[in-house]
């Protein structure tokens, strides 16, 4: 273990016990921290004036939903649009490997920025938002194609649990979570949390968004998908467990499954994304053009 990884484990197990303290005699603000520590990106945030070079020469747009706002960057192309979603602590400049790829197609390519995350806005970052945020760039832009990296492809997952019936006709998922459940629980593992916290956090996920956390599950999602899927997962990957891709995959009907090694979270890598526009182009291609 480097230092820097040394002292953040020693400071996250602080931290640890300082809420699991808390849990005795504040659980509320025990929780309120614990869910603020999950909840709330320390990384990731753009600067409109010193945008990465590959979102500098796009078009942008900002949409307005309830009281947030989120951003999205387009490249343009053909009739074809490709919506592209990231993960955590992230933004949208994180496609840059990815799209001399994409643009290959001769595609319309759009990527949008997570809440709290890129030049979008809030403090908090969660699931449900970010498939809503979705869900306006997909009635807005009518993508046939959307590709979800780690996080983002969690919330695709959900968005096409919760909207089944939208312009998207093939889903790309890479390197993401399936059950929020584990999400939890490799937190609380971290933080090395009591059981105190961890019914304390589960009650505060249903209250907040009316479900049980083993409901919110890609695995259960996906089984009721009826458009073609590539999931992809690689086996040394540290963040998101390789048992995950396989969840997600497991139940979905008309889906393909994709193995990588060495390749990390990010999942970068030319090989891979040949066989994604394989996926994507090789056959029926003219049915994703509207």
């Amino acid at each position: 273990m480097g230092l820097k990884k040394g002292i953040r484990f020693i400071t996250l197990k602080s931290v640890g016990s300082y809420i699991n303290f808390l849990s005795y005699v504040r659980p509320q603000k025990a929780l309120a921290l614990s869910y603020a520590l999950f909840s709330q990106p320390r990384i990731g945030r753009l600067n409109k004036a010193q945008l990465p070079k590959i979102l500098q020469n796009t078009e942008t747009e900002t949409f307005h939903h309830n009281e947030h706002h989120f951003q999205t960057y387009i490249w343009k192309g053909n009739e074809t649009k490709i919506l592209l979603v990231h993960g955590w602590e992230s933004n949208a400049s994180r496609w840059k490997k990815t799209l001399p790829h994409l643009q290959k197609s001769g595609s319309t390519i759009i990527a949008i920025d997570a809440p709290a995350h890129g030049q979008s806005s809030g403090k908090e970052f969660n699931v449900p938002l970010y498939a809503e945020f979705i869900n306006k760039a997909v009635e807005k832009y009518q993508p046939t194609i959307i590709i979800g990296h780690s996080i983002g492809g969690a919330a695709c997952v959900y968005h096409q649990y919760l909207f089944p019936n939208t312009s998207i006709t093939k889903m790309v998922i890479l390197g993401a979570p399936s059950d929020l459940k584990t999400l939890i629980d490799n937190y609380i593992s971290m933080l090395s949390l009591n059981t105190r916290m961890f019914s304390l956090l589960e009650s505060r996920f249903s209250d907040r968004f009316n479900f049980k956390l083993e409901d919110f599950s890609g695995k259960k999602f996906a089984a009721e998908f009826n458009i073609p899927g590539l999931v992809a997962h690689d086996t040394t990957d540290k963040i998101v467990a390789f048992e995950e891709g396989k969840k997600i995959v497991s139940h979905w009907k008309n889906s393909q499954f994709i193995e990588t090694q060495g390749l990390g979270h990010g999942m970068h890598d030319d090989e891979l994304y040949q066989k994604v526009m394989d996926f994507l182009f090789s056959e029926g291609s003219e049915s994703l053009s509207r």
